[in-house]
């Protein structure tokens, strides 16, 4: 759970210091919005391959190379003295993190025994929850009396701790297979390639260098290597990402609404932070604390959640937890440089409160119709795509409030008053984006409700 803390602690942490980021290397959001993609895509892909990790070397051998790793590159952020070094450092943490983050899921289910699980799975939850809900204010306050770079150094406590104690404590595991299984290199590289090549063309997008002929290579690139990769993965006996997970209708809706999740949580805490100390003037540690309200009200109601779950149909509360999301941002929509603190703080919170209903719903509702020998590939999927979802969503968030912003800074550039024309015009790009969010959860009420249907018939 140290390790566990230690890297979702990282993954939302370094978004609401982007704003001194981007002033201290004169760089634009277009760039600093790396940060977070390229931490949640190479999350994403490296977090199929943790099962192959064990399987070679063991839960104890893994965990501890990968954590020193995860030290390492957060001091080289930490010490980073130009935005290339500090994007590499963070998309390097992401991969070690992707491997790290299923690694206690797995401990747990080995170590414990099943009338036990329940309240271990609980605990980790908490650790899970809690680490994003304290990680804005906690990277706010460092960010206030340190600057930015301290937020890199903030998770080595955590990490050390766990290096100290893995020799002992995980000695009870066995040391890893002996013979050592086929990794899956060719799958990985086909992942890689589509998410370079998703990612890659909206960065492009932003810069305003992708020609004609240069989206036409995108698309293309992005939709040979994703059919590859799913060909690929069809093929093997045993596959990193299987794809007949996705033939299960319930599981199918549930991935659409865990993609949008990942857009709706991970998009948020990129916009949000961004917004207020733009458009509001806010402090670094004023934006963290702005969110801890939202972020301590969804732990707390996971549990309350995780019961009504057990009660009533997922349907219900998936698409109850959505409509919660959707209405806290059409809400956003309307803010602007006047919209008070508190009354911002609830709008986030009511957010939060959606996502604490969906958690454990979508969970359990996405493999209630899997046979029992895919549950374990179906968890995984379902974590990918929640993981690619952020990472997809916040890097096009970032291409769409560019874009905003330039049409509205047209359409005011008659004004006399320049710097207000400039704050009008970036606080309606805010807004469009606000909508955005909205729309994204409100397309996701109808896979939501679909999830009950399907899974209704096969009990």
């Amino acid at each position: 759970m140290l390790g566990t803390t230690a890297v979702v602690l990282a993954t939302t942490i370094v978004n609401v210091v982007l704003h001194d980021v981007m002033r201290d290397f004169g760089v634009g959001q277009g760039r600093v919005q790396w940060l977070a993609t390229g931490f949640l895509a190479a999350m994403a892909a490296t977090m199929l391959t943790t099962a192959w990790w064990v399987r070679a070397y063991g839960v104890r051998r893994t965990y501890t190379v990968a954590l020193f790793i995860f030290v390492v590159v957060s001091l080289a952020g930490g010490f980073a003295t130009s935005i290339d070094e500090l994007i590499l450092s963070r998309i390097v943490q992401g991969a070690i993190a992707g491997v790290i983050q299923p690694l206690a899921m797995i401990a747990l289910f080995e170590v414990y025994p099943p009338e036990e699980r329940g309240s271990a799975m609980a605990a980790y939850g908490l650790g899970v929850v809690l680490s994003p809900a304290i990680g804005p204010a906690l990277g706010g306050l460092l960010g206030q009396l340190f600057g930015w770079r301290a937020v890199f150094f903030v998770t080595l406590p955590l990490c050390l701790a766990g290096l100290v104690l893995a020799p002992s404590r995980l000695a009870c595991f066995e040391g890893g297979a002996a013979r050592r299984p086929t990794f899956d290199s060719m799958g990985l590289l086909l992942l890689c390639a589509f998410l370079l090549f998703v990612l890659g063309g909206l960065a492009q997008a932003q810069r305003q260098d992708l020609s004609q002929l240069g989206f036409a290579l995108v698309v293309t690139g992005t939709l040979a290597c994703g059919a590859a990769f799913v060909a690929w993965e069809l093929r093997r006996s045993h596959p990193m990402f299987d794809p007949r997970v996705f033939r299960d209708p319930v599981f199918a809706a549930a991935a659409a609404v865990g993609f949008a999740y990942g857009v709706g949580l991970y998009g948020s805490t990129f916009l949000v932070p961004l917004f207020v100390q733009t458009i509001s003037g806010f402090s670094v540690m004023k934006a963290g604390i702005l969110l801890l309200p939202g972020g301590l009200l969804l732990a707390l109601c996971i549990p309350l959640a995780g019961r009504l779950t057990n009660r009533h149909s997922p349907h219900y509360i998936v698409c109850a937890g959505l409509a919660c999301f959707a209405l806290s941002f059409l809400l956003f929509a309307g803010a602007s440089a006047r919209t008070d603190f508190w009354l911002l703080a609830v709008w986030i919170a009511l957010g939060r409160l959606g996502l604490a209903m969906m958690i454990p719903a979508l969970n359990a509702g996405a493999v209630q119709g899997l046979p029992l020998g895919q549950i374990a590939q179906g968890a995984g999927a379902l974590n990918f795509v929640r993981q690619l979802g952020g990472a997809f969503g916040t890097s096009l968030l970032s291409l769409v409030l560019q874009w905003r912003m330039a049409s509205h800074q047209g359409e005011l550039a008659a004004s006399v008053d320049t710097a207000a024309s400039a704050l009008d015009a970036a606080t309606r790009a805010f807004d469009d984006c606000f909508i955005v969010v909205g729309l994204v959860f409100l397309s996701a009420l109808w896979p939501g409700w679909r999830i009950r249907r399907v899974a209704a018939t096969t009990q």
